[in-house]
């Protein structure tokens, strides 16, 4: 599957904050954990809260609904890891940040 422009790169969220982005059909959490950027599934997989309206906090994705934390390189939430959201590659060219979803 090939690479969806996401965004520009001026609009990435800035470190240690996340974002939403709509793509086709899905909505990424773009997270920015201390300078290395990430695209994640944007639903929590507790209650569906929307992880690009949640913050950072010790480098985890923290789900603004009910603190649940995902590890924003892995998708793993912290207290069981072998629960996972999805993790998207991602890279930037030229300006355009691209998602491969």
């Amino acid at each position: 599957m090939p690479y969806t422009k996401l965004t520009n790169q001026s609009e990435l969220p800035p470190t240690n904050e996340v974002k939403e982005f709509p793509c086709g059909d899905k909505v990424i959490c773009v997270a920015n954990v201390d300078g290395k950027i990430s695209a994640l599934d944007n639903v929590c997989l507790h209650h569906g809260g929307p992880l690009g309206q949640g913050v950072i906090q010790k480098g985890k994705v923290i789900c603004p609904w009910h603190g649940w934390a995902y590890d924003a390189q892995t998708g793993a939430l912290e207290s069981n890891a072998t629960v996972k959201v999805a993790v998207y590659p991602i890279k930037v060219e030229e300006e355009q940040v691209l998602v491969d979803i």
